[in-house]
């Protein structure tokens, strides 16, 4: 049941199954260091009820990052920097909760905005419109040894600044994720070609990270169960590697889905951007409330480690379901937080039976100006609308502010380009 204690292999204790998912806040200042802002908004979420708060992708090199704002640890830390991240997880803790520090490197998918020129496993580009994202060039070998220490280094930093945990993020298209994939990882030498190729390098973070906090300092490995794009990461190869992480010393692995190209981690079946490589989930999973849970089914007969599923959980009786049915032992709660902060202790208490679903009714207009829209470029801009939407939402918890219902999805959509925009100059202008 949601509310029972889990006790994680290296022996902490999440006080319950409910964790507040990994989300994109955009609030850290010009030079990529925490803010008060962030203390404000996770703050709130930790006393919000939730056994575990997961961060916004915080990157391991500042030159690749998923957008402008984010959180960025590399290389040595200034004092300020260290204070302000300390001050991030004392106020994420506030509950007594666990707060993980989520930690990445965008890949191909860093914005021009941030990189003209990501870097990636190959020079294989994303297939997105509009120019925002700009041809990658590979890594070389000595430049993937450096990711790894990357990872390793940001790892330590978080433990030391009183995060109580960390998530390596290998799904959703980002560098591991990249890496992971044939259809994007086209190299010939010991980082590509086969699977085990293809997971050496997530495989080899794991290890660095392991050896950089300890044996008693929560990891978690967010993965793909598909990147569900013909030619991509399969379902078949995510069993494997899931293996191979449960012979590593992996304390909880979340199965999501999905890239840019393909963004299955919202539920967005019909908003892919390539549909001749698009591969459909399976029916049985389309029936069930989360996106993901008949393939952590698949994954749980593979390995022992426990596993958490985000994406489309909004019952309480879908949640106890899946916990009871042994399929999944975290719960991830992802949207539905961006509007209630209290969503897990109101689940908790039994004050309300469903979360917010504000994403079945948020878009553009009705018919063709809708979600499902056969015009790619309307679907496209209700698809980033409503992304839009829910990073504007954790942005106005981040000053204080309750977050804005009535906001309109294209006004959403352009508001939020313009604050990337102007986050991406102030980037620039630091230096």
């Amino acid at each position: 049941m949601i509310e029972t204690p889990l006790t994680l292999p290296c022996g902490a204790v999440l006080k319950n199954r409910l964790v507040k998912a990994a989300m994109t806040e955009g609030l850290a200042d010009e030079m990529n260091r925490a803010t008060p802002e962030l203390a404000t908004l996770y703050r709130r979420w930790a006393l919000g009820g939730a056994g575990m708060l997961l961060t916004g992708n915080v990157q391991v090199d500042r030159r690749y990052m998923e957008r402008p704002g984010n959180v960025a640890i590399d290389g040595p830390q200034s004092n300020e920097a260290i204070a302000a991240l300390k001050k991030y997880a004392q106020a994420g803790t506030a509950g007594g909760n666990h707060l993980w520090m989520q930690i990445s490197h965008a890949g191909r998918q860093t914005p021009a905005l941030v990189n003209t020129t990501p870097a990636g496993p190959s020079d294989k580009g994303l297939n997105m419109p509009g120019g925002q994202f700009g041809k990658p060039r590979a890594l070389s070998s000595e430049e993937i040894w450096d990711v790894v220490s990357r990872f390793a280094h940001a790892a330590r930093i978080a433990r030391d600044t009183g995060f109580t945990g960390v998530q390596i993020h290998a799904a959703h298209g980002y560098l591991l994720s990249e890496f992971l994939s044939p259809d994007v990882n086209t190299r010939t030498d010991e980082w590509g070609g086969s699977l085990e190729n293809r997971a050496r390098l997530l495989l080899e973070v794991v290890r660095a990270v392991r050896n950089a906090v300890g044996e008693y300092f929560p990891i978690s490995v967010k993965l793909n169960s598909a990147d569900f794009q013909r030619g991509g990461f399969s379902h078949e190869e995510s069993l494997k590697v899931a293996r191979w992480l449960n012979e590593e010393t992996v304390d909880l692995l979340e199965i999501s889905g999905g890239t840019y190209e393909q963004p299955r981690m919202v539920g967005a079946d019909d908003m892919t951007l390539s549909p001749e490589k698009a591969e459909k989930r399976r029916e049985s999973t389309l029936a069930r409330e989360a996106y993901f849970l008949e393939y952590a089914k698949d994954i749980r007969k593979a390995t022992s480690m426990p596993l958490m599923v985000t994406g489309g959980f909004r019952s309480a009786a879908g949640m106890n379901a899946a916990l009871e049915s042994g399929e999944v032992d975290v719960v991830g709660l992802g949207r539905p937080l961006c509007v209630d902060p209290n969503v897990p202790a109101k689940l908790l208490s039994g004050e309300i039976s469903e979360t917010p679903a504000f994403e079945k009714t948020l878009k553009i207009g009705p018919w063709l100006l809708g979600p499902h829209s056969p015009i790619n470029l309307i679907k496209a801009l209700n698809g980033w609308g409503q992304q839009g939407w829910f990073c504007l939402q954790l942005i106005r918890m981040g000053r204080g502010l309750d977050p804005d219902t009535a906001m309109g999805v294209f006004s959403a959509f352009r508001n939020y380009q313009r604050n990337e925009e102007m986050t991406a100059t102030k980037l620039r202008k630091a230096g």
